[in-house]
């Protein structure tokens, strides 16, 4: 595995740094992250299928035509992509992307859950 990536657990101890992450497990064995107690930002597939987060609407399109990234089944008219391990994207560019995920969600939180949630 290249240097310039995250490999899975990395992914997952980044999400869990994210304000108010947590970290479930679902549907046979899915890592689900998400804040406010069930607003997921991110799902991370453990028999290998990939990492699922969402995206800005305006840049979906632009990142599906990413070699190694597609729309993420179920979750793609929500503007969520995947991308399969090793992953496609350097580590700078998926911690970034997961960051704003984890902020698109919060964004549309109730402003009272917002508090101490928000990087910007």
């Amino acid at each position: 595995m290249s240097e310039k990536t995250l490999n899975e657990d990395q992914v997952a101890e980044f999400c869990l740094t994210l304000p108010g992450a947590r970290e479930d497990y679902k549907w046979g064995g899915v890592r689900v992250f998400s804040v406010a107690g069930n607003k997921m930002f991110a799902v991370l597939d453990l028999a290998g299928a990939g990492l699922s987060f969402k995206v800005d609407k305006d840049l979906f399109l632009g990142y599906v035509d990413i070699p190694g990234v597609r729309p993420a089944p179920y979750l793609a008219r929500a503007h969520w992509i995947s991308v399969a391990p090793p992953y496609a994207l350097g580590r700078g560019t998926l911690e970034d992307m997961l960051r704003r995920s984890h902020q698109l969600v919060v964004r549309k939180l109730p402003k009272r859950l917002q508090v101490g949630l928000l990087l910007d």
